[in-house]
């Protein structure tokens, strides 16, 4: 469903770190309006309302009932998602939802089959898709610069580990953490056929004792028959560590990390020595995080479909799923 060439009006559902970010990008973006924010925690909502010169919503549904609302951004906790995403379909808002969709794929399912009746637009935020450089990558893959296709690593190593109320509902490192790397894997190689993860408790109890894991290494084959390898930690002292390399039949491209500056420095104590790494994904991923909202704005202007849609966060937990029963019994999961 095309919206004519007025700002997009959007509400923003959810308040905490990325609810914020994604406000603030919102009421930056020229062809965009923010109408109104909203969380259930009262305070959060105020202050980025405050910060931001927009309305506090009371509850969910003065933000569904309101008519002069297009779109609602959803960055609310994940198992809120389902519920808000028919909520949402049903008052005929486009949606744009923050991963993951949910962390049970009998609900996601379910979720999909409940709003196909709704001529609405849906967007799943994995905005690794829209960094410059990644994209850059994938476009000059597709262009066949770099010949047939043949194998991918993939680097995401976080800062710091989460707090332990983050952890108790995130669904463990595979469905919080590794799903964007799932996706950019589907990404650049397309379909995957088969998962094989190794996950472990090398340097954090806490995340043991709650079942999680800190650290993971994770082989997949794509259909086109395309190798994958994705490496994670919970733990990079030197920063946020965001890497993409992709080898060919003619040759190799790589997209490297960001720094605050492009300076280096050669003394008598070191030679090349640069910037530290960003530390934290809002940073890394802030131009990403513009071009998302900006390529959502021009999925409803337009009528187009998102690059990355409702069943990319289907096919994402899919693999995540498959990549945590492979951990478990220690085989290859066939997709």
């Amino acid at each position: 469903m095309a919206i004519n060439d007025q700002p997009v009006t959007f509400a923003v559902l959810g308040c905490g770190r990325i609810g914020r970010m994604h406000a603030g990008v919102l009421a930056r973006d020229p062809r965009s309006k923010l109408v109104s924010v909203f969380d259930v925690n009262d305070a959060a909502a105020t202050e980025t309302a405050a910060l931001l010169g927009v309305a506090k919503a009371a509850n969910v549904d003065a933000v569904l009932s309101d008519p002069t609302i297009s779109a609602v951004l959803i960055a609310s906790p994940t198992d809120t998602h389902v519920d808000l995403i028919i909520a949402a379909a049903r008052a005929g808002k486009a949606i744009l939802c923050e991963k993951p969709i949910d962390l049970d794929m009998a609900r996601v399912l379910a979720c999909q089959e409940a709003i196909k009746p709704y001529d609405v637009t849906v967007m799943i935020g994995f905005n690794r898709r829209f960094d410059p450089s990644f994209r850059a990558l994938r476009e000059r893959v597709v262009k066949g610069e770099i010949g047939t296709l043949e194998q991918v690593i993939i680097t995401s190593r976080d800062p710091a580990p989460p707090a332990p109320h983050f952890v108790k509902a995130s669904g463990g490192m595979f469905r919080d953490m590794t799903i964007h790397d799932f996706d950019m894997a589907r990404y650049l190689v397309g379909d995957i056929a088969e998962v094989h993860a190794f996950g472990g408790v090398l340097f954090d109890r806490m995340l043991g004792e709650m079942g999680d894991i800190d650290s993971a290494v994770i082989s997949l084959r794509a259909k086109s028959g395309t190798l994958v390898q994705i490496n994670n930690t919970r733990r990079c002292v030197y920063g946020y560590d965001q890497r993409l390399e992709v080898f060919g039949s003619g040759g190799m491209l790589i997209a490297g990390n960001q720094r605050e500056t492009t300076v280096q420095s050669s003394t008598a104590g070191q030679t090349g020595a640069s910037d530290p790494l960003l530390y934290s994904f809002i940073q890394r991923y802030t131009d990403a995080y513009a071009a998302e909202v900006g390529h959502f704005v021009d999925c409803l202007k337009n009528g187009a479909t998102p690059l990355t849609n409702f069943a990319d966060g289907v096919e994402a937990l899919r693999v995540a799923e498959a990549a945590i029963e492979s951990m478990k019994t220690g085989q290859t999961v066939r997709l």
